[in-house]
């Protein structure tokens, strides 16, 4: 049996773990297909580059990062960016209505299939709910077949919108703010 699970958003102190969950995320087998930065690129992140990221997710009301704990470790996160309506493109594309994104999402293998993914994405959408986002959105990649199966279990599809971005052909997904029914190992 797993040992419990909370999920919480993110404190500015707790830049370290920040810094430590992204990297043994971006050292993930998947990585290549879920995350725009490699280790590489994140390893050679200063602390104060680490300091400003759990400040700015910890603290602002345009960013959130939420972690899963079990027994003290992190064992999964996932972050949400409201981006207001402008004529900046994201990944190429133009945002032009308000978006609630869900990005840098992780979960440790041994705790993958547990129902954690549902519970950070529902934490996300508490959150973006409360400043009036009606969805979220996020963009996954074409061939990242494990996660678009866990998205769509957790009421996540697909848009229509399809684009290349520096990791290859993505594709956009939606859901409601309000949570899906989804039945137990959703990741």
């Amino acid at each position: 049996m797993r040992p419990e699970v909370a999920v919480r958003r993110i404190r500015a102190d707790e830049w370290a773990d920040v810094r430590a969950l992204r990297l043994e995320a971006v050292s993930d087998p998947a990585a290549p297909l879920a995350f725009l930065h490699t280790f590489e690129e994140e390893s050679a992140h200063d602390d104060g580059f680490w300091r400003d990221r759990a400040a700015h997710a910890a603290d602002s009301d345009d960013a959130a990062q939420f972690i899963a704990e079990s027994d003290g470790r992190w064992v999964g996160s996932a972050t949400l960016l409201l981006r207001e309506a402008r004529t900046v493109d994201h990944h190429g594309r133009a945002v032009l209505t308000r978006r609630a994104d869900v990005v840098g999402v992780y979960l440790a293998p041994d705790h993958r299939g547990a129902g954690i993914l549902g519970r950070l994405v529902d934490a996300a959408g508490d959150w973006a709910g409360a400043r009036g986002a009606t969805a979220l959105t996020l963009d996954v990649h074409r061939d990242n077949e494990r996660a678009r199966r866990a998205y769509h279990r957790l009421g996540f599809e697909p848009t229509g919108v399809t684009f290349t971005s520096s990791i290859g052909p993505e594709i956009e997904m939606r859901r409601d703010v309000a949570p899906a029914p989804r039945a137990s190992g959703d990741d």
